[in-house]
């Protein structure tokens, strides 16, 4: 054994200390990096060269240390619980968020609510049934009325505005996906070259990594990690991305929330394949996008106001038909609705003068005001207008709250599962800390062994021979 092997030995724990004090200067330096997970690392002890022969001196010890690699300390297995739950939560949370805007705007249970305004126009009914003859009381009544048919429409108007915003939204959603595959793609291509030739591609994973949890949140895509170190997307069961290919998504559907159709999700490469999304943002932006038959909150709700357009016209009508004016007059129709389209934005009032009010029974003379008394009545009877509205609101608000409430429980899974991850893969300053010194002692005494030994060798080469002088 060469006198010599002591130097490669010292000299192969130098460059290990060193690698390992760079690795703990590049964990503290991204210790607030998105994404970025710890690294270590890896060596292997260098065994010692088998010898034979006549010069063979038995035992030898080994030959130093070797660098194998730089472990990215991560768990597949928490990343994709990660996405797991950040698909559930991503889902839930923009339910919740299209629920709660829609309940804001229905302004229920306030004096700005639908439900006040009917029981307002009743109430005006029941003040003119006291006094038929009071001209403040029938205009009053028929600016109520005017009123009322413009706040239905308005809201009306208003759901179709947040549908026509949650299909922007999804657009948007199915935007971001293609673009999020495209570079998830380019990232597999980088990590399979770096890996075949020897080199590192932490970074690059930890890049891809948050890039596929972005991708899981927007669409609740699962992925996993094949053997030549590249990741493929699954959306439905289908490739999103596989190696360096990825395929872009289409979103085709209605342009308003009175067509009844049906939105289809589809690939680009294949229009005719449909593709299955039931978690993250965009699957949530389709079923509040949904037709009111497929339980389509948005739909629904606008179809509600539709219902409630047609009852009042309905039982108002049939009502004021019922009675006749102070001159005498049968009463006609008090609101009218359009044969086509949304009753709700096209409900007007038809009578334009106090005169035309049917106030009074046939036959019981100018200042009666029965029928007047039982339009009044008219939100108390089953299946009124009141009563329709009444139960959406009621209904409405028990689904929201069951939407925000698994809001909350999948944002709670969603910070444990990170919390989980982080805990493996975060950087802690702490340990980054002692690892630092550990290396620091190692290089130093790796130092000292290549002192001694070329001490060692000064002597060996310098003074032998020179005994006795």
């Amino acid at each position: 054994m060469s006198t010599f092997s002591g130097l490669n030995t010292a000299a192969s724990a130098l460059a290990a200390a060193r690698r390992g004090m760079d690795v703990v200067g590049q964990n503290i330096a991204n210790q607030k990096t998105e994404g970025y997970t710890r690294q270590r690392v890896t060596t292997s002890a260098v065994a010692a060269i088998a010898q034979t022969g006549r010069f063979s001196v038995g035992a030898l010890p080994g030959h130093g240390v070797s660098i194998d690699g730089v472990a990215r300390l991560g768990d597949a297995l928490l990343d994709a619980r990660v996405r797991d739950a950040l698909g559930a939560s991503g889902y839930w949370s923009t339910r919740a968020l299209a629920a709660t805007t829609v309940e804001a705007s229905l302004a229920e249970p306030t004096a700005n609510g639908l439900a006040a305004r009917l029981s307002k126009f009743w109430s005006g009914w029941q003040d003119l049934a006291n006094t038929p003859d009071s001209g403040a009381a029938a205009s009053s009544i028929l600016e109520s009325a005017k009123e009322l048919a413009s706040h239905i429409a308005g809201g009306y108007r208003n759901v179709a505005t947040q549908w026509t915003n949650a299909r922007d939204s999804a657009d948007r959603t199915v935007s971001q996906v293609n673009a999020t595959a495209d570079q998830i793609a380019v990232l597999n291509d980088e990590i399979r070259d770096a890996l075949a030739s020897g080199r590192s591609a932490n970074e690059l994973m930890d890049q891809r990594s948050v890039l596929a949890q972005n991708v899981a949140r927007m669409s609740g895509a699962a992925a996993t990690i094949e053997s030549d170190g590249t990741m493929t997307v699954r959306l439905g069961g289908n490739a999103l991305v596989s190696g360096s290919d990825s395929r872009h998504l289409v979103l085709t559907g209605p342009a308003s929330i009175d067509s009844g159709q049906r939105f289809r999700l589809s690939w680009a490469s294949a229009p005719d394949l449909p593709v299955s999304i039931d978690g993250g943002e965009l699957g949530a932006s389709l079923s509040v996008l949904a037709p009111a038959a497929d339980g389509g909150m948005l739909a629904g709700l606008a179809g509600t106001y539709d219902k409630v357009a047609t009852a009042l016209a309905e039982a108002m009508n049939a009502q004021h038909r019922a009675g006749v004016t102070s001159t005498g007059q049968a009463g006609g129709d008090f609101f009218t609705v359009p044969v086509t389209g949304s009753a709700a934005l096209g409900l007007q009032v038809a009578v334009a003068t106090a005169a035309e009010l049917a106030l009074a029974a046939p036959g019981a003379g100018p200042l009666d005001a029965t029928n007047a008394d039982l339009i009044s009545q008219i939100g108390r009877r089953a299946g009124s207008p009141d009563a329709l509205w009444s139960d959406q609101v009621t209904r409405f608000g028990v689904a929201t709250a069951a939407d925000v409430q698994r809001a909350k429980l999948s944002d709670s899974a969603a910070v444990a599962a990170v919390g989980a991850q982080q805990s493996v893969a975060a950087v802690d300053g702490d340990e980054e800390t002692i690892s630092l010194l550990t290396y620091q002692t190692a290089y130093q005494a790796a130092a000292r062994v290549m002192t001694a030994v070329d001490e060692a060798l000064d002597v060996l080469i310098n003074r032998t021979g020179l005994v006795g002088r």
